[in-house]
């Protein structure tokens, strides 16, 4: 008798899990969760439309009761007003953002084909190597980093941003991972025996078939070249880029307190349209290279 009831126990836990009910509790938990880290951007949506009367109310509103387009009047003009024409600035932000997004993802990608499809008794010492600089912050390489560019002569340039990008390892780890569970060692042998080279074996097949993990690698790349000031080595104004020019309007004081919302929403705009266009690669990545 005890045989016949654990089936149907299993059964019915099964029709239970499935229920109405069940689906319910998860979608209403993850709506609720979603809802919460939402508003942090909804609230920098709603700060930038307010008038300098609600900014500083107290206890402060979540809602605002007259949006003005006032904050973002101010900000432009503080940012005409700069000697520096403000289309500099945003295209020094714009070319080392989309620069240093391909050239990391190419770079990053070359390098984890070789470390996760070829053979050499090297290879457990770099795949080493490339674990352990994921350990070490921007912090504690900041200063050889530094001496590094100096010595170089690239202190305002753009190569003295661009170069300590491409130099991360987390990409190559990320990418390798996921070369490792998704692009089969037959796959690539199949096309060697056929005749293709392998600068068409990289770009024709192997590249397509890890567009997940480059596009994810590219989020996160996009966003810390769009957020970095790079004031440790820029410091000629009309190299400076965009995030630098806005802080500056928005650190003035009580006075630019609106100018300074208008500003928190600008700078995150870039960062989350390029979220939104690659969002769907995102998880795949996660699933693939084994990264939670």
């Amino acid at each position: 008798m005890s045989g016949l009831t654990k089936p149907r126990l299993r059964a019915k836990q099964k029709r239970v899990s499935r229920s109405f009910g069940g689906n319910f509790t998860v979608f209403f938990f993850l709506g609720l969760m979603s809802l919460f880290m939402a508003l942090p951007l909804v609230y920098t949506v709603i700060t930038a439309f307010k008038p300098a009367s609600e900014l500083f109310l107290f206890p402060p509103r979540f809602f605002v009761q007259n949006p003005t387009m006032e904050n973002f009047t101010t900000m432009a003009r503080l940012a005409g007003d700069m000697w520096v024409p403000f289309e500099r600035y945003l295209f020094n932000s714009v070319f080392i953002s989309f620069v240093g997004t391909a050239g990391y993802i190419l770079i990053a990608s070359l390098c984890a084909f070789a470390l996760a499809k070829y053979k050499s008794r090297w290879l457990t010492v770099f795949n080493l190597i490339v674990v352990w600089a994921i350990l070490f912050r921007s912090e504690v390489t900041a200063i050889p980093q530094y001496i590094i560019i100096s010595s170089l002569g690239l202190i305002n340039t753009y190569w003295s941003i661009l170069l300590p990008a491409m130099s991360g390892s987390f990409g190559v780890f990320l990418v390798r991972q996921f070369l490792v569970t998704s692009v089969p060692d037959s796959l690539l042998e199949a096309a060697r025996i056929d005749g293709a080279r392998e600068g068409t074996l990289f770009f024709r097949l192997v590249m397509p078939m890890i567009k997940p993990a480059w596009l994810t690698l590219g989020i996160f790349t996009f966003q810390g070249l769009w957020n970095n000031t790079g004031v440790t080595y820029i410091y000629d104004e009309s190299m400076k880029v965009l995030p630098v020019m806005l802080r500056q309007i928005a650190s003035a004081g009580i006075a630019r307190a609106g100018a300074g919302a208008a500003v928190a929403l600008v700078l995150m705009i870039p960062p989350v349209i390029f979220f939104l266009l690659s969002q769907s690669s995102v998880l795949e990545t996660m699933s693939h290279s084994g990264i939670k």
